[in-house]
């Protein structure tokens, strides 16, 4: 495998810049205690988009294979945005919320700890 050193004077294009997106910001979305998906997956989302799209269309396509997403209680969901505690309102916009292109969204479901809780 090549070895490419750091040079600050590299001309190339950054290819998932957000200009690169068509509008879109690329969020990463992780389930805490869920690691039948072995790390935070990737939607590209406009930033427009309310968090009651993001979490009854992209989560569910995201994450309903797993046993445990029907038994989600949305209610007592705890999120983290970026490493912050986050309290979406559903008519928010992800933008109003501090979404970010890049931004990590996690969620914790309590006492859904994976499958037969295992942490899968």
């Amino acid at each position: 495998m090549p070895v490419i050193a750091l040079n600050k004077n590299y001309q190339g294009s950054i290819r998932d810049a957000k200009a690169n997106f068509g509008g879109n910001i690329l969020v990463y979305i992780g389930w805490d205690e869920h690691l039948l998906f072995c790390s935070a997956k990737t939607f590209p989302l406009s930033p427009t988009m309310l968090f009651s799209d993001l979490q009854d269309h992209i989560l569910t396509e995201g994450f309903s294979q797993h046993p445990d997403f029907e038994h989600i209680d949305w209610s007592s969901v705890q999120w983290t945005l970026n490493g912050k505690p986050l309290s979406p309102s559903r008519e928010q916009t992800l933008e109003q919320l501090g979404f970010d292109h890049k931004s990590l969204l996690r969620f914790r479901t309590p006492g859904l700890n994976g499958y037969k809780g295992t942490g899968v």
